[in-house]
């Protein structure tokens, strides 16, 4: 490790700690990650982001503070060491290897935070999914939320951005109509909101941590389904481990593909290629 002297002095400012050397991380697909090892023996994680948007590092120090406080037994997350408008400094995770007993774990601590519950669907203050604004004004039902909040406002800016057409447009607000007779209610879930295979790191002693959350309160059925979306190793065993602890609600494996339009209306506003379509067809099987 070297030592870049502005990276450093930023989290010595913060920190209240010499920052012995740093490290380039890779992996982050907004923001650039740097490794930092302290005078006290501490390892870090900063987050950087030129032009952040106000609040941006706020809303994941608070996202990753209220999932960690779901209780005993729930899903890990790393402890955040400070943060300012620019940067989140978080203790640093030793990444290990996916493992099936890791698996397992990782379902069961899910669960617990999914239990620990929320007040609403939504959360006090909007937040982020990647960069762009992540609305959470609550609703009084998963449909109205999920519809309102989730699916409708990507579905307008990926249309604007003419990165899917007027056809699947349409598929997708027909969903949006039948949401309420398509996915059960159930109380809102703690959800972590983002979780992608990328944001689940699989950390040493089969222990496994959450990153990156855009956490708010919602169906539990949407955290799995992100899961599937991407792909994530030793999928079966985290679900059956789910389930031991909190059985899903019957059909849920059929409900999936509602739940993954959310995500995938984001990935084409951000990254347009076949995102838009896939929404569509995907849309097409509910409408």
């Amino acid at each position: 490790m070297t030592r870049q002297p502005l990276v450093a002095r930023h989290a010595e400012e913060l920190l209240g700690a010499a920052v012995v050397a740093t490290a380039p991380v890779a992996g982050g697909d907004v923001c650039v990650a740097t490794k930092l090892r302290l005078s006290d023996g501490t390892t870090a994680l900063m987050k950087t982001l030129n032009n952040a948007p106000d609040g941006f590092f706020t809303a994941e120090a608070d996202g990753l503070g209220w999932l960690g406080s779901a209780g005993d037994g729930a899903v890990a997350v790393p402890e955040v060491l400070a943060h300012d408008d620019g940067c989140l400094i978080l203790r640093w995770v030793e990444p290990g290897r996916p493992s099936a007993d890791a698996a397992i774990g990782f379902g069961r601590a899910l669960a617990a935070t999914h239990r620990a519950g929320a007040a609403t669907y939504g959360a006090e203050r909007d937040g982020y999914i990647a960069r762009l604004p992540l609305l959470n004004k609550s609703a009084p039902t998963w449909a109205e939320f999920y519809g309102q909040r989730r699916v409708l406002p990507y579905l307008k800016l990926a249309t604007d951005r003419g990165r899917i057409s007027p056809d699947a447009a349409s598929q997708v607000e027909a969903v949006v109509g039948r949401l309420a007779d398509l996915v059960p209610e159930e109380t809102p879930a703690r959800l972590h909101g983002d979780l992608w295979n990328g944001n689940v790191l699989w950390g040493t002693e089969q222990r496994v941590w959450v990153i990156d959350p855009a956490a708010y309160g919602g169906h539990r059925e949407t955290d799995l389904a992100m899961l599937a979306l991407f792909g994530l190793p030793h999928l079966p065993r985290v679900v059956d481990a789910y389930e031991e602890v909190s059985p899903l609600a019957e059909d849920w494996q059929d409900r999936v593909g509602v739940h993954q339009l959310f995500p995938l209306l984001v990935h084409a506003c951000l990254f347009g290629g076949g995102y838009g379509a896939r929404a569509g067809a995907v849309a097409a099987r509910y409408a």
